[in-house]
C-alpha cells in the first residue's frame, strides 16, 4: 500500500466528504469522521493496518465548491500540515447551475473552476508528500442528461490536473457507471447526488484501490 507509517491524511471537499462529521477538527472520538466514506476509509486502514498508525482527518463541508475551498484552504488544509491531501469538489459547482439557474453568483463555470483547483494544487503540492484528486460525479447512467454531461466535463478537469501535477486520480464517476449497470440509481440515492452507505462503500473502494489497498 501507497500509504506509510505515521502519516497524516486529510480530505476535504463538500457534504458528500463532510457526513456529520465532528467541527471544526474533524477527527478523534464518536464518529468525528462523519458516517460517510471517509469513516469507511479510516475503519478499514486502521482494521487491516493497525502497526501503521494513518491519521485520517475530515474537513468537508457541505454546500462547499471550489471558491469555498480557496478561502479556507490555508486554515484547513495548509496549516494542518497533511501527508496525504485528497480533494474531491465539483458537485456543487455545477449543481448549482441546475437547481438555481437564475442566481448565476452561486455557479462556478468550468474555466474559473479549473483556475482556483490548479491554483490549490500549486500552492500544496510543494508541503506534501502525494495528493489524490478524485471527480465529482453524478449518479446517472444516461450520459446525455444536461447534469450527467456537465459533470462529467469537470471530472475531465480533475482528470487533466492530475495527469499534469503527478497525483493520484480516483474515477468515483466511473465507480457508479459500474454499479449502474444493475441497480436503478434511486436505489442509491434518491436525488442522484448524496448516496447511501453502498454508494459511500463504493467511493471508498475506489479511493483504496487506487492507492493499492491489500484487500
Amino acid at each position: 500500500m501507497k500509504l506509510e507509517h505515521n502519516q497524516k491524511l486529510l480530505f476535504i471537499g463538500d457534504s458528500i466528504t463532510d457526513c456529520d462529521r465532528a467541527k471544526p477538527e474533524g477527527e478523534g472520538l464518536f464518529q468525528a469522521l462523519g458516517n460517510g466514506y471517509v469513516a469507511i476509509i479510516d475503519g478499514l486502514l486502521q482494521s487491516t493496518y493497525p502497526e501503521l498508525g494513518i491519521r485520517v482527518v475530515n474537513k468537508g463541508i457541505s454546500g462547499n465548491t471550489v471558491k469555498d475551498l480557496q478561502m479556507r484552504w490555508q486554515e484547513d488544509v495548509l496549516n494542518q500540515h497533511p501527508d496525504w491531501l485528497v480533494v474531491m469538489i465539483g458537485i456543487n459547482d455545477v449543481w448549482r447551475q441546475f437547481d438555481t439557474p437564475t442566481i448565476p453568483e452561486k455557479h462556478v463555470y468550468l474555466e474559473q473552476y479549473e483556475k482556483i483547483y490548479r491554483e490549490l494544487i500549486e500552492q500544496t503540492k510543494p508541503k506534501v508528500k502525494q495528493i489524490v484528486l478524485m471527480t465529482p460525479y453524478y449518479i446517472e447512467a444516461n450520459m446525455n442528461d444536461p447534469m450527467r454531461a456537465k459533470m462529467d466535463e469537470y471530472g475531465q478537469v480533475v482528470k487533466r490536473l492530475a495527469d499534469e501535477y503527478q497525483a493520484i486520480f480516483v474515477d468515483t464517476q466511473q465507480a457508479f457507471n459500474d454499479l449502474l449497470e444493475h441497480v436503478y440509481p434511486a436505489t442509491i440515492a434518491w436525488d442522484r447526488v448524496h448516496p447511501d452507505h453502498t454508494g459511500h462503500t463504493i467511493i471508498a473502494k475506489a479511493f483504496l484501490r487506487a492507492i493499492d489497498f491489500a484487500w
